[in-house]
Parts: structure tokens; sequence; C-alpha cells
């Protein structure tokens, strides 16, 4: 029998952190399950230092890096590391995607990704711990941590959650427009004969920047993912639209497609289906990924640097 959990437990300081990871961290351990406990490095430094010697039988990942991409989450840490561990039982998943610090941009891909956990491990036997810092989030994200997660711990108290609903419904909610690019953003229109020269247009864009070598291939790899999607499944056309923002590159590739199911992208689609890994491979080689679908097409914007 599948045996999935998703909780949210909410905390308002270290010490209340500490007491609801550690045991449960601990009781995955007695068990025989693999533990993974993915938050910002403070929290790992926390939690490695309460376990001593027992901390050697977990993994730690610093989300702050390898979650900085909301949309990474799914394919390149929770479902990698249940993927890899040696069990045909449960595993134990600590995970924080959302901290304070957390922009407005990145926000909704954050909302979105807690919710289609739901839907990504439906079908897998694990149990996903996800601390919300609750003395420094907003009021709204301790709401929406509500709305994705079925099951809320607070203190000695867990409860179901009565704010919860259906995981699409969510990341429809969230699938909300972008912002505008500047004005003086580089547009251009391209169809299968013009690929080879956005890609060149990018990877001159992106170096002039200032992105390492390693940032510029990253960069032209997800861009040509995208803009091929355009060409195939999109109306065979699109436009790709480039800018600086800080010390990034941003690329946002619109067709007229619509991209209609929000797990895209966010699990392997498998050996049996057409499609999804380009996506897959974007959320995996950029630093931020937003999608809007709208009734006109589809919005992916990617960010690099």
């Amino acid at each position: 029998m599948v045996d999935f959990v998703h909780e949210a437990l909410f905390y308002r300081d270290d010490e209340q952190f500490l007491a609801g990871t550690v045991p449960f961290v601990r009781d995955g351990l007695a068990a025989g399950e693999p533990v993974l406990v993915a938050v910002p490095q403070r929290g790992i430094d926390l939690v490695r230092r309460a376990l001593g010697g027992q901390a050697e039988q977990v993994e730690f990942l610093d989300l702050r890096r390898a979650g900085r991409n909301p949309g990474r989450i799914i394919p390149g840490v929770l479902a990698a590391f249940t993927d890899n561990a040696s069990t045909t039982g449960r595993v134990r998943i600590v995970g924080e995607p959302i901290w304070p610090e957390r922009t407005e941009l990145e926000y909704p891909a954050c909302v979105q990704h807690e919710a289609l956990i739901n839907t990504a491990f439906e079908d897998r036997a694990a149990w996903i711990l996800c601390p919300y810092d609750t003395a420094n989030l907003t009021p709204a994200a301790v709401r929406d941590a509500e709305t994705t997660h079925p099951v809320v711990v607070e203190g000695q108290q867990r409860r179901q959650s009565v704010g919860y609903r259906e995981p699409f419904l969510v990341a429809e909610e969230f699938n909300r427009p972008l912002p505008a690019p500047p004005p003086d953003a580089v547009v251009r229109r391209f169809d299968l004969d013009g690929l080879a020269t956005t890609r060149r247009l990018v990877a001159a864009f992106a170096t002039d920047t200032g992105l390492s070598t390693d940032q510029v291939e990253d960069l032209v790899l997800a861009v040509n993912e995208l803009t091929t999607n355009s060409v195939v499944h999109g109306g065979g056309f699109g436009t790709l639209v480039l800018w600086r923002e800080g010390g990034a590159v941003v690329c946002e590739v619109r067709d007229a497609g619509r991209l209609a199911n929000p797990m895209v992208g966010r699990r392997n689609p498998g050996v049996s289906t057409h499609g999804g890994y380009g996506v897959m491979l974007v959320n995996l080689l950029c630093d931020l990924v937003r999608v809007h679908a709208h009734e006109d097409g589809t919005s992916i914007r990617v960010y690099v640097g």
C-alpha cells in the first residue's frame, strides 16, 4: 500500500524548528528509512548539531542552492532522492522551499511546487515534512501552506488542514501573469529556419552580460529546448524576448500553444510518453523558471545568472 504523507510544520524559532524536525528524522532512521534534509544551510547546521553522530546517516542539501528554482525541486531533489534511495519502503524528507527572502517573482512558482508535490508523489511511499517560519513569513504565505498541505503540524498538535485544496486548482490560481519586460528588451520572432540564429543571439547576449561559459551553455540549451517546443507544439513559430536583470540574463519564449498540464517539466514524463523532457531539462538548468499559460498561448521565462 502506498503511504504518502505531506505535512507543513509551523515553527516560530529554532527550538520549535528542531522539535519538529529532529524527532521526525530520528524516527525515520530508527525505521530504516532513507532520510533527506533539504533546507537552507542554517537549518542544516542546526539539525546536524542536534543529531550528533546520527547526522552521518542523513543526506543534507542546501535548498537555497539546489532549489533556487522551485520548478527544479520535484525532479532534481525530491524525485532524484526517492529514485536513488536503496529501499523498497518509504523515504522521509524534510524540505523547506519557502523562506522569508523568497522574492515576489519566485513565490507563485513556490506555491505551485508545494501543491504539485501532492500529485507527483501520490503513488510513492514518502513522508515529506515542510517547515514554515511563521514568525517571518507573511500571513498570506502561512495561509497558502494550509492550501497545499493536507496535514499541519504545530507544536505537539498534528491536524488536518482546514484549507487544503486540489493541487491543480492551486496551481491554476498561481498561474499568474509575468511582469512586463523592460522597454529596451531584444525581441525576435523565430521559426524552424531561425532556431540556429536564435541560439547564436542568446549566446552572444549572455556572453556580453558576463555569464560564465557554463552558464552561457546552460542558457543556450534551455532556450533551444523552449524554441524547439514552440516550433513543434506551438504553431511552428514563436517570439523570443531577451534582457538583462541585475547580473542575470532573462529569456522569455512565447508561442500560441497552451501548456495546460502544470506537471509538465516537474517530473520525468516516462519512456512511454512523447514530450515533456525539454521543459524538465529547462527547470534543471535555470535559476528560475516562470510559466504563464493564457488564452492566447504560453509564455515561459527563464533566468540564469
